[in-house]
């Protein structure tokens, strides 16, 4: 006959026992028999309210849930002649959203006459890889979406 270790509903071990006594000492108790540790040798049962367990089981993955950070795609639009000092302001803002854990879309959008000097805007882009290369990974080469280039970086783990 199979045994199981069981626990009592205060959480006293009750020791080894066939399944029938435990069942038994559950009825008595008008409680429910939960089998917790199923892989271990003998498998252990603990007497509860099953109801009762499941809402807490519950409630314990909504906080771990709760808890858990969302990676964002934060967006930084710049354009191809963009002065100094804008750029490291946009620099210092891509840091911040990095620190946080987040990735970032850089979008180049080019106007008129500035997309006969597409070479000016790649650059840009390329200057921005090697100064992010230490504590960011390109996630989306740049690529042409119309009169825009879309570049992707996520944060190095």
């Amino acid at each position: 006959m199979p045994r199981v270790l069981l626990i009592d509903a205060d959480g006293e071990k009750q020791g080894e026992m066939p399944i029938s006594a435990a069942l038994e000492a559950a009825r008595e108790a008008g409680l429910d028999l939960v089998e917790v540790a199923p892989n271990s040798a003998p498998p252990v049962c603990k007497i509860l309210d099953y109801g009762k367990f499941r809402f807490e089981e519950q409630k314990k993955k909504a906080e771990t849930r709760k808890k858990a950070k969302r990676v964002e795609l934060k967006e930084i639009k710049v354009r191809p002649n963009i002065d100094d000092h804008d750029y490291e302001v946009k620099m210092k803002a891509i840091h911040r959203f990095f620190e946080e854990g987040d990735k970032v879309k850089v979008t180049l959008r080019f106007r008129g006459r500035e997309m006969q000097h597409t070479n000016l805007g790649m650059d840009l882009l390329d200057r921005m890889r090697t100064e992010l290369d230490g504590i960011a990974k390109v996630e989306h080469e740049p690529r042409f979406e119309g009169r825009q280039v879309v570049m992707v970086m996520a944060p190095r783990a």
